[in-house]
């Protein structure tokens, strides 16, 4: 065992507001994800609409608060009014982002319908590759006005008499990608005039709206971070978010890199927040624009040979492939494949959590999180059947206890340092010192006397004998700590045995004091929870 690991937390010390949104998912038809996943009328339990009513169920019991749809990349060149109407007058198009046909049986009502049966609010991404401002007008009309309209009235005629009411819309999808259909990687100023421009026209449409313009694509485009001051300087007073995106990737076998992983995502939040403070006083404005992190994920990869020496050409050039043997698929729902995470259950889990602990110590700027394979992270299914995985647990956790303010911490502990590496030419990152391997979060909930504290620890090797010090929240019990915790990391839960990891509730650990004394286990996720006791005083803030 090493040595002991040290929490303190003060209610004194709150970093902002946790937003429910923070806990989102992210939904484009990318292989079976749509059909075969969300969308199956030969599948036992598929609704009227042909979806699967398994998925629905296991999803809406999750009270996942919202998901950003329908992509992703395939946005860039979908013609949304071929989606709507009767199925059989829909066209069939190439998705030239993966190569792949898009029949529309499920179109834009079918994705903000299925949003509304899992009890998610939906987050709709536009076109603004092939797009323009009248589709973008176009889009709002239909989605959210009421009647009296051509688009409004053809929505209820197509069978939703009532506004969709989309809150959230974002202005495109990395549109600084070459990958992207239209990009505007070569013109950042004229998108962020057209995002301006889109932005005004969509919320004179419905000014309840928000609206969330691309920042890069990735911490290794050649552009970043000069892409985001270009485009912001034209559009900063009509958006309310930066969308962000990135995909941490770690060699297998080397725990360190995959779960110290969020510091990068740290380093990328603390740029963006001071780019847009930069531009908040040279525009002398008093709004604060918020982050959109709607898509996020950690992977185990091959490393992949490297050709140093060629700078920003490497990541346009890895997009510039022109395969006369590639062909386009056309997605069967009825045949589903499987992509398992490498590692199992556990790894995945801890990947992800790691950086929505990250997302929770930036609360206070960081409003949205979608986790890219969230969906599948609360609800594993396959072609027949659904079930929970380890991450579904740690996800659910996140979102029944991190409610409130998110805390500050003081944490003490043995370190760890990432050398620099490369996976391939486009991810490669820098080295990290003194990382530390307790990595922490937390929330607390004065409205209902709830603190609760989120542990991982990150170390392969070593238990932590932990105290952790919450002698300022005065009156406060300690009810539980929730351990989620396996000796196999190649262990993974399946619809055969759905119960090979389990989250394991401990009550018995010493608190005296207002000090609790625990153990922490190698690579294992823990909920420490806290109530205050009936009759006690408020704390004074």
């Amino acid at each position: 065992m090493a040595q002991k690991a040290k929490i303190t937390v003060h209610p004194s010390f709150s970093i902002g507001e946790i937003s429910p949104r923070l806990f989102s998912t992210f939904l484009e038809p990318i292989g079976t994800m749509v059909n075969g996943t969300m969308y199956n009328p030969k599948h036992p339990t598929a609704n009227v609409q042909g979806f699967r009513q398994d998925i629905i169920d296991a999803l809406k019991a999750t009270n996942m608060p919202a998901i950003r749809l329908p992509g992703g990349n395939f946005v860039s060149g979908w013609e949304w009014k071929d989606s709507i109407g009767p199925k059989e007058s829909r066209k069939t198009h190439l998705d030239l982002a993966w190569h792949q046909y898009i029949t529309n049986e499920v179109g834009h009502d079918e994705y903000l319908q299925w949003a509304e049966l899992v009890n998610a609010e939906a987050m709709y991404t536009i076109n603004l590759g092939t797009g323009d401002i009248r589709d973008a007008l176009h889009i709002v009309e239909y989605t959210n006005h009421e009647k009296g309209t051509y688009w409004s009235d053809l929505r209820r005629q197509n069978g939703h008499e009532k506004p969709y009411g989309v809150k959230t819309w974002y202005l495109g999808n990395e549109m600084d990608g070459p990958w992207q259909i239209g990009a505007w990687d070569k013109n950042p100023k004229g998108y962020g005039i057209l995002c301006n421009e889109v932005s005004k026209v969509m919320k004179w449409v419905d000014p309840t709206i928000e609206t969330a313009v691309c920042a890069s694509s990735s911490l290794w485009m050649g552009s970043y971070p000069q892409w985001e001051e270009d485009v912001l300087n034209q559009c900063y007073e009509t958006v309310d978010y930066i969308s962000m995106h990135h995909y941490h990737s770690a060699p297998e076998g080397d725990y360190r890199a995959l779960l110290g992983g969020s510091c990068y995502y740290e380093d990328f939040i603390n740029a963006e927040v001071a780019l847009c403070d930069l531009i908040q006083t040279k525009m002398r404005s008093p709004k604060k624009v918020m982050l959109s992190f709607d898509e996020y994920g950690a992977m185990v990869r091959p490393n992949e040979p490297l050709h140093p020496g060629y700078g920003p050409h490497n990541m346009a050039a890895s997009h510039y492939v022109f395969d006369p043997n590639r062909k386009y698929i056309l997605h069967d729902p009825d045949n589903m494949r499987e992509f398992p995470f490498r590692g199992g259950d556990m790894l995945h889990a801890l990947s992800m959590a790691s950086i929505q602990l990250a997302f929770l110590r930036h609360a206070d700027r960081v409003k949205i999180g979608c986790m890219t394979g969230g969906l599948g992270a609360l609800c594993s299914s396959n072609h027949d059947h659904v079930w929970k995985s380890a991450s579904h647990y740690v996800f659910m956790q996140l979102m029944q206890y991190a409610r409130g303010i998110s805390l500050q911490m003081d944490t003490q502990c043995e370190t760890f340092d990432i050398p620099g590496y490369a996976v391939n030419d486009t991810s490669q990152y820098i080295g990290k010192e003194g990382l530390p391997y307790v990595d922490t979060a937390a929330a607390w909930d004065d409205s209902t006397g709830s603190l609760n504290i989120f542990v991982i620890n990150r170390n392969v090797d070593s238990s932590y004998p932990l105290e952790m010090d919450v002698r300022a929240f005065e009156g406060y019990d300690f009810k539980e700590q929730i351990e989620l915790f396996c000796k196999n990391l190649d262990d993974r839960n399946t619809y055969e045995q759905p119960d090979v990891l389990l989250p394991k509730s401990i009550t018995d650990n010493p608190f005296a004091g207002g000090k609790l004394t625990a153990e922490i286990k190698p690579l294992s996720w823990n909920v420490f929870c806290f109530k205050k006791a009936e009759g006690a005083s408020p704390i004074a803030q």
